[in-house]
């Protein structure tokens, strides 16, 4: 009996004591940390891939470094994150699952890429993300629930990307998004269904895209537009009732640059910019 304790207690020295006795985690090479590692800036450092970080970390700015692609789970050890940075990395692509693990982030910034494919379940985890940035990239399309995860998404910046058109699903999930930019894309159509799950949407850009029609079926299902902006479309006509369902919500429309020829008598809308 002895003996066959004395051997367990080994085991569990064995197991235990380089857990115990760690090094602890180090700031990465070329990066400066702040706060006990909760705050790692590794901005235009050189760095081709993801640093090896702390849990204990809140902050991570990425910025201008050439990181490729995001690979699946390279944040996975970074449990405690809540603000994510990876501006001008020269990111082309968001693997499924790349940022698994990440249950509090809250920020997510990938302005200024080459983001051209984002693959299904990219946002996997994103349960608690806030604020997105995807402008200033290459994305032609959306996966159809590619935002599912986001339940608590508020505002999401798709400025100047390449989108083609909106489909039903594409927005799934993300029934609390309030601020929708999409300014500077190839948007020619925006099919009904589309926006059936951001019907709270208060600010919505879509100037300086190729809208031809206005998207009627799309926008009547939205309920408290408060700033709507669509300057800048080859667009001829606006119909009738076109803002009926923003209720008497919005304060601003912008129509401003258009081939307008006609527009149809609009109620309750406060204020109207034209150029």
């Amino acid at each position: 009996m002895y003996s066959w304790s004395i051997g367990l207690l080994l085991l569990w020295l064995q197991v235990c004591i380089p857990f115990v006795f760690a090094a602890p985690a180090q700031c990465p090479n070329q990066c400066h940390c702040h706060g006990d590692l909760q705050h790692v800036i590794c901005d235009n450092v050189g760095l081709k891939k993801i640093p090896r970080i702390s849990e204990a970390t809140r902050l991570l700015n990425l910025q201008r470094n050439n990181l490729g692609n995001l690979p699946t789970g390279g944040f996975g050890e970074m449990k405690g994150l809540i603000s994510l940075h990876l501006q001008h990395c020269q990111i082309r692509e968001i693997s499924s699952q790349a940022f698994k693990g990440l249950k509090k982030l809250i920020y997510l910034y990938l302005s200024n890429n080459e983001i051209s494919t984002i693959k299904p379940g990219a946002f996997e985890d994103l349960t608690e993300l806030t604020y997105l940035y995807l402008d200033g990239n290459q994305i032609t399309s959306l996966p159809k629930g590619i935002f599912s995860p986001m339940v608590n998404l508020f505002i999401m910046q798709l400025d100047n990307n390449k989108l083609r058109e909106l489909q039903p699903g594409t927005f799934t999930g993300a029934n609390d998004l309030r601020w929708l930019y999409m300014s500077g894309n190839e948007l020619s159509s925006i099919q009904p269904g589309s926006l059936d799950e951001v019907e709270n949407l208060a600010i919505l850009t879509l100037d300086r895209n190729k809208l031809s029609t206005y998207p009627l079926l799309a926008m009547s299902k939205l309920r408290v537009v408060e700033e709507l902006n669509l300057s800048k479309n080859p667009l001829t006509l606006i119909p009738d009732h076109a803002f009926r369902s923003f209720g008497r919500y919005m304060e601003k429309l912008h129509l401003n640059d258009m081939a307008l020829e006609k527009m149809l008598p609009m109620l309750h809308v406060v204020s109207a910019f034209f150029p």
